[in-house]
């Protein structure tokens, strides 16, 4: 029996390429990656995520990390990026080079992408396209089934592992094409096709930027996966000597906070009413042993009291439990700050 190894984004062109050299009764595996950029929840939860794909497309995903990898990368892409923060190209490339590394584990004999001719302008031009066989090693045995009649044959072809002649020739941006196919596969619950990625958010991914670019007091080498999930959640603040603190919108926020939390960080709350926890990212490193410790601990309780429940519309003082290290302080009646006062330190 023949294998294939797909790359699966959840996207409908992944999808339906699955599904079409399935059809062929060839096995596919799918390869579902993931970074802080983009579904990264599904590694907590990758049993439930298989059970879900199977159930709904009948399709075996795997899910495989690449954020390590993928943090450095961000550094210096050779290929560039995009209209925002998105290295297109180096991420394909990356993926498929590791989708190659895995063929033997799985015992495929090619690779296959959603990927159709003309419908991105960045990575689906047909140079690009061949720059990414070429720069990750794959090339002669990467099938792209949904525009491969639009491409030369390649040895699963050539060899008789698949039949071109059951492959298609879809170009350009529209999506009748693949709302047709999805249909005679009775796929009919899909997801749309904007994407995933907040590096091609524009405000996401400008915040992404200036954090690669020395935004916080954290030396690029020390930059960690942990780091970029914390950077996408609740509201962000550059505190003076470059402190970072982030406080939840909500309370589920606040939970996520506190789940994010790493040995060296502290937390700020109100325990008297509701509003946001507070997360003082690497404060031992940064807070504990500075001249202006005790300034910059009352200025993020002063943050938390600000967007804390207000009364008749207005902020009021309240205390602040700081929990820094194994023990907790209690700062009495913190004044809220003052807009005018911040408005320049929000990211």
């Amino acid at each position: 029996m023949t294998t294939a190894l797909g790359l699966y984004s959840g996207g409908l062109d992944s999808l339906l390429a699955c599904r079409l050299v399935m059809a062929q009764g060839i096995t596919v595996r799918a390869l579902k990656f993931v970074t802080p950029f983009f579904d990264h929840d599904l590694v907590r939860r990758e049993a439930q995520y298989r059970d879900e794909v199977r159930a709904k497309y009948g399709i075996d995903v795997h899910v495989v990390d690449l954020s390590q990898g993928y943090i450095e990368l961000l550094r210096h892409p050779a290929h560039g990026f995009g209209k925002n923060f998105n290295p297109c190209i180096d991420c394909k490339i990356m993926m498929l080079r590791r989708a190659r590394e895995l063929m033997a584990e799985f015992g495929a004999s090619f690779l296959i992408t959603g990927e159709v001719l003309g419908q991105r302008p960045m990575s689906q031009r047909r140079d690009t396209m061949r720059v990414v066989e070429r720069d990750s090693g794959c090339t002669d045995i990467l099938l792209r089934p949904l525009c491969a009649k639009l491409m030369d044959p390649t040895r699963p072809e050539r060899e008789g592992l698949v039949d071109r002649e059951k492959l298609l020739a879809f170009s350009g941006r529209g999506r009748r094409q693949q709302m047709d196919l999805a249909a005679s596969f009775g796929i009919t619950d899909y997801p749309s096709p904007a994407g995933g990625c907040v590096l091609t958010d524009v405000n996401l991914a400008a915040r992404i930027e200036r954090f690669y670019n020395g935004l916080f007091s954290i030396a690029g080498d020390q930059l960690r996966v942990g780091d970029i999930r914390l950077l996408l959640l609740g509201r962000q603040f550059r505190l003076p000597g470059g402190r970072w603190l982030v406080l939840g919108r909500n309370e589920k926020e606040n939970r996520r906070l506190v789940s994010l939390r790493e040995p060296g960080d502290w937390l700020l709350h109100m325990d008297e009413r509701p509003g946001p926890t507070g997360l003082l990212r690497r404060a031992e490193q940064t807070v504990a042993g500075a001249a202006d410790r005790e300034e910059i601990i009352r200025t993020a309780a002063g943050l938390v009291v600000r967007y804390g429940r207000k009364t008749n519309g207005v902020p009021l003082p309240a205390a602040v439990c700081l929990e820094s290290g194994p023990g907790e302080r209690l700062l009495a009646s913190v004044p809220p700050l003052a807009d005018a006062g911040f408005r320049d330190w929000i990211v």
